[in-house]
């Protein structure tokens, strides 16, 4: 990966991070509580690929 396909990645995981938040928040006001915890999970792996990606961006 260049660059520049790092930094589009990263633009998109910070998409799908945010939708994810929204998403459990919808979850905790709506009282689905069993589904909260596959939505952590979902955001853990993606605070992972992020900091991965990050990291490959600082030794470009």
């Amino acid at each position: 990966m260049n660059k520049q396909e790092v930094e589009y990645a990263i633009t998109e995981l910070k998409d799908d991070y945010m939708r994810h938040q929204g998403d459990i928040e919808k979850l905790e006001s709506t009282g689905h509580t069993k589904m909260i915890h596959k939505a952590e999970e979902r955001l853990e792996k993606l605070e992972q690929r992020l900091a991965e990606l990050n990291q490959k961006l600082a030794e470009l």
